[in-house]
């Protein structure tokens, strides 16, 4: 909205970091909003959250859509004014070519939340940007507060820089205080849908591994632990076994072989083979598609149909219900689920959580039982996952500048991670990889945003999905130096100027003197390290 701003502290201009804290005036105190993320107590079981099982939960987590209407018409509005003179901090000092070769930027990331106590799991995109401590994050409003929810913070609120193929090569920074217009966070107004987070230091994860231990020590552990077996004969067993006693993992063990090879409807089984009709579990997408064609037992029909029940080869009965589970089992089938181990379908509705799994029938031969005989040459045990304390996010991926008041009309380049489908259904990007678009800003807006006091934004033609929420717009954007000044962030995806049903606009609010009062409140507060 418009408003005129009374600058506090003299000149806005600057080449170098501003040493700016609160804005002095009382118009300016009152337009930046400050709200506490994470508790430093708090902060190592956030990124542990985020990283635990190979990170599993940044693969299960969506592209964050807080509006996701068809708006497709756009209105030339010039509706933004500038309100104090123009300014840059954090110069790249480097001559700005149009080259297409284009470098991405180690500073660009992906800012990962939850809602719901932790049921729902989202992320956009975000950039670091310079502070004194070198500890801030840029990125969308909406990307912070829940303003169509319960108008909170977020939870589990992390940036992931360079993320990759759900990887977090330069660490985890929690975010420990958000600074937003309090037009957004307070009023819902999306003119002001921008906000700088501080972070605290770099997390960093060890994975767990095997290590060799003795058998004393392996004897003692009470976690997961393994043998190192070769294969003995039945004669050199039982000379074990005489000479150390009754069977013992410590030094000689049998184990009985089973095997089962699936095989078709007309095998018929030969002297010392059973055929056995098992079930095999398949995805829903699968089940869906299987049919019983002659009420017979035949390979790759649907288990359980006509009152049926299939059988694993073990000859446990196989459930194809929806089962109640608790929230521990559902985290932990979420997981095993994003690696491919779990092809059932998983729903968390409230505090119930539920799980389907579906079946296939599959006939197999199988095998008279084999003994085959081992001894134990070697101990391991599974060391937990090691957590360890990093550096300042801005010493270890660099840091964005940041303009306000500049004209539209000028070339900007934006990075971010989309990953939804267009308005056509298509599905062009998979939010794994950053993206990035190049043009000219504009003074358009999306006709239809009324109802999120959208009226003062900047566009930009850029092809992109959900996901690309948070994305810095990056202005005088150095390909050698990989630095810019941040001049806006992504808040809305809706346009299609072409009207083929796919977004090809988005939109940023018009970083002005407020935007820079909210910037200047954030650039001056320590974060240091999770406790």
């Amino acid at each position: 909205m418009k408003r005129i701003l009374l600058p506090a502290g003299g000149a806005l201009l600057a080449t170098g970091l501003l040493a700016a804290g609160l804005a002095t005036s009382a118009q300016a105190e009152s337009d930046v909003n400050v709200g506490s993320l994470v508790s430093s107590d708090k902060a190592q079981a956030a990124a542990e959250f985020w990283l635990a099982a190979n990170g599993a939960a940044l693969a299960a987590a969506d592209e964050y859509r807080y509006d996701y209407k068809a708006v497709s018409k756009l209105v030339h509005t010039g509706g933004y004014s500038t309100d104090t003179k123009p300014g840059l901090i954090g110069e790249p000092k480097t001559k700005v070519t149009k080259v297409h070769n284009v470098n991405i930027p180690r500073t660009i990331g992906k800012v990962f939340f939850t809602k719901n106590g932790g049921k729902d799991l989202y992320w956009c995109s975000a950039t670091s940007i310079q502070s004194n401590y070198k500890n801030l994050v840029a990125t969308a409003g909406h990307c912070v507060y829940d303003v169509a929810g319960n108008e909170d913070v977020l939870e589990n609120w992390v940036f992931v820089p360079g993320h990759y193929q759900n990887k977090a090569p330069y660490g985890v920074y929690v975010g420990k205080t958000a600074y937003t217009h309090s037009d957004f966070s307070v009023y819902e107004d999306y003119d002001r849908d921008y906000a700088f987070v501080t972070v605290y230091n770099g997390i960093y994860v060890a994975p767990s591994s095997w290590k060799e231990v003795t058998q004393a020590e392996w004897d003692a552990y009470k976690g997961d632990k393994d043998r190192k077996l070769v294969s003995i004969t039945k004669a050199e067993y039982d000379a074990l076994v005489s000479k150390y006693g009754p069977e013992s993992s410590a030094h000689a063990t049998k184990a009985t072989k089973n095997e089962a090879t699936p095989v078709g409807n007309d095998y018929v089984a030969k002297a010392g083979e059973t055929k056995i009709l098992a079930g095999i579990e398949v995805t829903k997408a699968e089940y869906d598609t299987l049919k019983d064609i002659d009420n017979k037992a035949n390979n790759g029909e649907p288990c359980l149909t006509n009152g049926v029940t299939c059988y694993d080869l073990a000859g446990n009965a196989l459930n194809p219900h929806v089962v109640n589970i608790t929230k521990a089992e559902y985290d932990a089938l979420v997981a095993k689920k994003a690696q491919g181990g779990f092809l059932g379908e998983l729903k968390a509705d409230g505090a119930n959580w539920t799980k389907q799994q579906f079946y296939k029938k599959q006939w197999y031969i199988t095998k008279a039982d084999t003994i085959e005989y081992f001894k134990t040459v070697g101990y391991a045990i599974k060391t937990a996952a090691s957590w360890t304390q990093g550096g300042r996010l801005g010493d270890v991926v660099g840091a964005q500048g940041f303009a306000w008041n500049q004209p539209t009309g000028k070339y900007v380049r934006t990075f971010g991670y989309p990953g939804a489908e267009h308005k056509d259904g298509s599905k062009p990007f998979s939010g794994n990889t950053p993206k990035w678009c190049y043009g000219k800003t504009s003074a358009k807006t999306p006709a239809g945003l009324s109802t999120h006091k959208a009226e003062e934004l900047v566009a930009l033609k850029c092809a992109v999905t959900p996901g690309y929420n948070g994305s810095p717009w990056l202005y005088q954007y150095s390909n050698a130096k990989r630095v810019g000044y941040v001049n806006g962030v992504t808040t809305a995806i809706y346009g299609d100027a072409d009207g083929n049903n796919r977004y090809d606009t988005i939109f940023s609010p018009y970083f002005d003197g407020e935007t820079k009062q909210v910037y200047s409140a954030a650039i001056n507060n320590w974060s240091g390290n999770a406790s």
